[in-house]
């Protein structure tokens, strides 16, 4: 499952709760995950989210740290072309997936990635709800072994388990819901 290749959209790394678990779980080998230049720096501009400008060039540095092959450089998708999206603003994200061999891209704006125009590049638009609850059904003591340990990490302030998971269903509800059956 390692080589299960996916791009993560800015989108999904706003909300802290759900960012901290996505990168955990590709930090655990689960997946490979990608970001694109084009997406980090979007991440960097979302003050607006309440993602200060220096916490995120933080993040920013030590997600090309830890994910080195999975940040795209921009000169590796830029001469692509565009496949027809929505909004031409999100042609970079289908780019990357394109030059990094992704299998998909995880977004909650699924509607901005039409079927019709990805299915010539077998590239599949997945909800983290959905990609999360696919990676539980694998490997449920592991994701939960990797909330908890999201939940150690956190200091300022200090949360359990359940106040994770209580922030986690915010932004993917169902996997939560799996989580706490198990």
């Amino acid at each position: 499952m390692a080589s299960f290749r996916v791009v993560y959209d800015t989108c999904v790394l706003v909300p802290a709760p759900l960012r901290d678990l996505l990168l955990r779980v590709a930090e655990a080998g689960l997946v490979r995950a990608s970001m694109s230049d084009d997406i980090l720096d979007e991440l960097e501009r979302v003050r607006d989210f309440g993602v200060p400008g220096d916490r995120a060039a933080r993040l920013r540095r030590a997600v090309e740290g830890t994910f080195e092959d999975g940040v795209v450089p921009r000169d590796r998708y830029a001469d692509l072309g565009a496949v027809g999206l929505p909004n031409p603003g999100d042609e970079h994200v289908v780019a990357a997936a394109r030059s990094n061999g992704a299998a998909a891209i995880i977004t909650v704006n699924q509607k901005d990635f039409p079927e019709t125009a990805l299915s010539p590049f077998d590239l599949e638009v997945l909800h983290p709800d959905d990609f999360l609850l696919d990676l539980v059904d694998l490997s449920p003591i592991r994701i939960a072994r990797i909330v908890e340990e999201q939940a150690a990490m956190l200091r300022t302030p200090p949360k359990t388990y359940e106040e994770v998971l209580d922030a986690l269903a915010r932004s993917v509800p169902a996997t939560v819901a799996r989580l706490r059956e198990l």
